[in-house]
């Protein structure tokens, strides 16, 4: 499921300059097709999230996957503009759906905290393949002369598969407590704790800085003319390929070292990245940005699984909701405050990258202090203790 929905969202900054030339669009209007989704799964999370808790992991799946096959496979019949992004629309209602109940269910079969951060990582990995197959299978059918469309198509038909096996598949027992009342009352009185708003603000910085990579690094890269100019093509590719691999490495990671200190380790290297990138010139650039993806890889399926771990199993639906809220914003909005920095600094994209750079810097304060004084492992413990 992970790489099924990281093969289309993933792939918007192939497809975008394709609808640019077909409807005639502008730059603004065009980047609808990728704020637009964004704020659906955003909404969806957090109106919708409790749905996991509330009909339970497998229901809820499977009406989110349905919803998802569906809107692919109408487009097959569309030709405007104004339908696809309905589609995109509706398909990122169904991503916040199923996503949240595939994460709750990540809870649901793992033993600890330990082991739910591991697999979370592990299944974070399947999102960096598909973020990789998407833009290749958009760019192979452009080279064929076939259109875009078909993307969506072939997500739409991998969508029944996974219907088929979520029907047949053999779930974890859970039964919501009988006093537990799951209801958007429930997710906003989860959205003021402290371990919501900490977990959330850390993981918006997060995806923040990792949206200036494969939004803008093309745009920052293009002007590039130095001896690694073969690269450039191949940033975004390598980018998401070290993403991938790191995250399937962080398995190995957590089996040796605190996940405090790693995620300490591993922003302050992603904060390096990005102020020597900015402070030197494109030469280190176009070498240290794309290798950040390397040390970006376990940050987010970390603390998402840390923030879920917080709070008991029948209300992980609602909390992993809350936490999808605020990446989808931090996704949609990073990029256009960067826009908006380069705009008014006569276009020039490295401003941008100023800006991701002080999310970077937000990031590793936050993971410092999170390092410094652990203040959710008494949290983390308590809940441990309850699941078992």
């Amino acid at each position: 499921m992970f790489m099924m929905f990281a093969m289309t969202t993933d792939a918007v900054g192939v497809i975008i300059p394709e609808i640019i030339k077909e409807f005639d669009l502008s730059h603004t209007a065009a980047s609808a097709f990728h704020y637009g989704p964004m704020m659906a799964i955003a909404a969806s999370g957090m109106l919708l999230g409790f749905l996991a808790d509330k009909l339970g992991r497998k229901v809820s799946i499977i009406i989110g996957l349905l919803m998802f096959s569906a809107a692919c496979g109408l487009f097959a019949i569309g030709s405007s503009f104004a339908f696809f992004l309905f589609l995109l629309l509706i398909s990122g209602v169904a991503i916040g759906i199923f996503k949240t109940a595939a994460l709750a269910l990540v809870g649901d079969i793992t033993v600890s905290n330990s082991d739910h951060t591991k697999t979370m990582n592990l299944v974070e990995g399947f999102f960096g393949v598909g973020a990789i197959i998407g833009p290749f299978i958009v760019s192979y059918l452009l080279a064929n002369d076939v259109s875009w469309k078909y993307l969506y198509i072939v997500a739409g038909v991998l969508c029944i598969v996974l219907c088929i096996l979520a029907a047949f598949s053999h779930y974890p027992t859970y039964e919501a407590k009988p006093n537990s009342k799951h209801n958007l009352k429930q997710t906003f009185e989860i959205v003021k704790q402290p371990t919501t708003l900490g977990f959330s603000a850390l993981i918006a910085c997060y995806v923040a800085s990792e949206a200036a990579i494969y939004v803008w690094m093309p745009s920052l890269l293009s002007e590039y003319t130095g001896s690694l100019e073969y690269v450039v093509p191949w940033t975004i590719t390598i980018f998401f390929t070290l993403r991938a691999l790191g995250r399937f490495g962080a398995v190995w990671v957590l089996k040796h070292i605190s996940w405090e200190l790693a995620m300490m380790l591993f922003s302050a290297a992603i904060c390096l990245c990005y102020v020597l990138s900015m402070a030197l010139s494109l030469d280190v650039a176009i070498i240290l940005l794309p290798a950040s993806g390397l040390f970006m890889a376990m940050i987010y399926p970390t603390l998402n699984s840390k923030g879920i771990s917080c709070f008991p199993k029948e209300q992980h639906g609602a909390i992993a909701g809350v936490i999808l809220f605020f990446t989808a914003v931090a996704a949609s909005v990073g990029p256009l405050l960067m826009a908006i920095v380069s705009d008014m600094m006569g276009g020039q994209a490295k401003y941008g990258f100023y800006v991701a750079t002080v999310f970077a810097a937000l990031l590793f304060a936050g993971l410092f202090y999170n390092w410094k004084f652990k203040p959710a492992q008494e949290q983390l413990l308590i809940q441990q203790i309850a699941n078992n």
